[in-house]
């Protein structure tokens, strides 16, 4: 066999010239892999294949590793989170208190859930609610500029405020549709311009974190979505920009892609078609809509240090829909 001929040393092979060899000087890819096999466990380097071509030789010291658990923790930093009166933005709000984070929440909405009461005395953090229209220049300013005459300083930001008009495409209003990219789109945006000029004023670094959606990287059918879909593919495209435009600023970016979502968004649905309702629980192959719960964890690790090397990605969160879909026979 032709594997057998090429790991056996053939006379004409043992007269092979150095031009005949690869380039680290083995006569075979099976030799450089027997070399790398053979090499003892966490001491495999590069100069096991002959050569360094630039990259760190030495093995893993023990000194290099440190605290995981140590990293997940967001004590005494400061963030904002848009959309946060509700919903996604109320889960990642109240997420960030629980590791210690103090919070400022800007929400369309004239006042948050009832439990956001007690996250100060829960948690001893310190908790701010701010009445802001995302969409809108003045507002969002004066809240950026309320929430650092309070903390100070500013260590990251999550961008959960979105609307979702539902209808046929050739039925959207000009109104309803620039509403939607307004909020999603441009709140997105101008929040994390915002927070960024901030960060990068302190010179400290910090996170971003974009509520996109699994609607950005497909549509449904059944779900007549195309300005939303549109809006939170853009939401996605942003945050691959900025995570090259302020990586050499230490500020990461990145973006999570919730799947269908257990919020108060889905409410009007569940009254008016409980069946779809029922399609969306068996369609992901983990035959379940998602919750807050599943998204709030991928939230934390964005915002933390356990993320210092994390930037531009997407986190799918889906239960599996954008690998495939499984459609129920009985529906």
């Amino acid at each position: 066999m032709a594997i057998s001929k090429s790991m056996s040393t053939t006379s004409s092979e043992a007269q092979r010239s150095p031009q005949q060899t690869t380039q680290h000087g083995f006569r075979t890819v099976f030799e450089m892999l027997r070399a790398l096999a053979t090499t003892k466990p966490l001491t495999r380097s590069f100069a096991a294949l002959g050569g360094t071509r630039g990259f760190k030789t030495a093995p893993l010291a023990d000194g290099d590793l440190s605290s995981v658990r140590s990293k997940f923790t967001l004590s005494g930093k400061n963030y904002v989170i848009t959309g946060g009166g509700r919903g996604i933005g109320y889960a990642a709000a109240r997420a960030i208190a629980e590791f210690g984070g103090n919070i400022s929440i800007l929400d369309a909405g004239p006042e948050p859930v009832k439990d956001f009461a007690n996250l100060e005395r829960e948690f001893g953090v310190k908790t701010k609610y701010l009445r802001t229209d995302v969409a809108n220049e003045a507002s969002l300013i004066k809240a950026f500029e309320e929430t650092i005459a309070d903390f100070k300083t500013l260590d990251g930001c999550v961008t959960a405020a979105g609307i979702c008009p539902e209808g046929p495409f050739v039925d959207h209003t000009w109104d309803q549709v620039r509403k939607c990219f307004d909020v999603n789109i441009g709140g997105t945006y101008f929040s994390a311009q915002l927070a960024t000029k901030y960060i990068l004023d302190q010179g400290t670094g910090g996170s971003i974190v974009l509520i996109a959606s699994i609607s950005g990287h497909c549509a449904t059918p059944g779900h007549r979505l195309s300005a939303y879909n549109a809006s939170k593919g853009a939401v996605k495209m942003l945050g691959t920009a900025l995570s090259v435009e302020l990586g050499p600023s230490n500020i990461r970016v990145n973006s999570i892609s919730p799947g269908y979502t257990d919020t108060e968004m889905l409410t009007p649905l569940k009254q008016k078609e409980p069946k779809r309702i029922e399609l969306m629980n068996k369609e992901p192959p983990m035959n379940r809509i998602g919750t807050r719960n599943d998204l709030a964890p991928a939230i934390i690790y964005l915002l933390s240090d356990a993320s210092l090397y994390t930037t531009g990605a997407d986190i799918v969160i889906d239960g599996g829909l954008h690998s495939g879909r499984i459609r129920s026979p009985f529906i």
